[in-house]
């Protein structure tokens, strides 16, 4: 397929382990246009990972995509944080002198975070073929015409505001107040940052100041890609829209553990705020049909395709629990995860081989299903 899509953008949004779900639909759209053109991309968290590899990796599409899925497929749960004994358990130490040392003064090195991700550094410079300074690839491909612009999103720990760090062609930079697009050559210091999940990952340092997670306050994830100019996305979530059916069942009428409520919290954070932002995006679009094209000024309607999984990747993800390292699963269950029908939390960790590729799978059986509708989407031209 290599019909006009200068204005198309994938819009790729977090979740932890459930990125390799995105690389599953990726793996569809790959097989079948092998040689689309994709030049806007944006990333978040996990998907700030994937949309990285994807923009630095200078091989055509089906090329790109199938380099993802090995690096997903050959993931384990070592290779993104340490689970070994001594390293858990000098973690724990620390937060244990931290929390409960009084007068704020410190004893040693302060604790950031509740594991050690410096294996994923590793694992994705190696995958990214980059170093210190730049992720060589993107330049290539700017320079080349097959990207035209990538912007990856961070929560800045300073001032709370999220970061969007876009590489690529000439395009107006936002600054709004709780959001914020500023140009970089991305490193891999970006990439880790978008990924550091609170509390669990580790805060990363870009030029001075403390970043994590992208995902935190980004109330409108579709936002960047409509900054870097894109009039049709397709966005890839990671979150199952549960039917009323679904939402009526009581899981238990104990207490909720601290997994649950951690649970709903990353779920409020990382993975609801694409639905609302989806709904609003139809709205102004139904608006924008009714005003007569010359009143329209910088608005412009904006196509959109969201693929979610057609089921509970936290359930899924209880079926894999027992399969985690056993110290690190030992501690999972004294949060509570076992007490829950669907581990939302253990999902957004759960770097085991066979989860990611279960994943993978349905990933790509959810593309497929809706093969006819992609088909439309990508076909057409603005």
């Amino acid at each position: 397929m290599t019909t006009a899509n200068d204005d198309l953008c994938f819009a790729l949004g977090g979740g932890g382990a459930r990125g390799a779900y995105q690389v599953g639909v990726l793996r569809f759209i790959a097989r079948r246009y092998p040689d689309l053109q994709v030049p806007l991309l944006t990333g978040v968290s996990a998907g700030g990972i994937n949309a990285a590899h994807l923009a630095n990796h200078t091989g055509d599409f089906r090329t790109k995509v199938e380099d993802l899925v090995s690096l997903w497929s050959s993931l384990s749960v070592d290779q993104v944080f340490r689970v070994d004994g001594p390293a858990l358990a000098k973690t724990l130490i620390q937060w244990g002198v931290q929390l409960t040392l009084l007068g704020g003064r410190r004893y040693g090195p302060r604790a950031r975070g509740l594991v050690d991700t410096a294996p994923l550094r590793k694992y994705l410079a190696g995958a990214l073929g980059c170093d210190e300074k730049r992720l060589c690839g993107i330049h290539e491909n700017l320079k080349s015409g097959a990207l035209q612009a990538i912007a990856l999103s961070t929560t800045s720990y300073s001032t709370g505001r999220t970061i969007s760090w876009c590489q690529g062609r000439e395009f107006e930079y936002w600054d709004r107040a709780n959001r914020k697009g500023l140009p970089t050559d991305l490193t891999i210091d970006h990439v880790m940052a978008s990924a550091a999940l609170p509390l669990f990952f580790p805060a990363v340092q870009v030029e001075n100041s403390w970043y994590g997670d992208g995902g935190i306050r980004l109330h409108a994830p579709l936002a960047p890609a409509i900054h870097l100019g894109a009039k049709r996305i397709l966005a890839v979530s990671t979150h199952h829209k549960r039917t009323i059916e679904e939402a009526a069942i009581v899981d238990g009428a104990e207490y909720p553990p601290p997994a649950k409520v951690a649970g709903l919290l990353m779920n409020a954070i990382f993975l609801d705020l694409l639905d609302q932002d989806a709904s609003n995006l139809e709205r102004i679009n139904g608006l924008l049909e009714l005003i007569p094209e010359k009143r329209k000024g910088h608005l412009r309607q904006v196509g959109l395709f969201v693929v979610r999984p057609s089921v509970d990747l936290g359930k899924l993800a209880g079926e894999y629990e027992p399969r985690l390292p056993t110290l690190f699963r030992f501690l999972t269950r004294r949060l509570g995860t076992k007490e829950s029908k669907s581990s939302d939390l253990i999902s957004l960790v759960m770097f085991q081989h066979d989860y990611l590729s279960k994943l993978i799978d349905l990933g790509e059986q959810d593309a497929e299903a809706r093969a006819d509708e992609l088909d439309e989407f990508l076909r057409a031209t603005s």
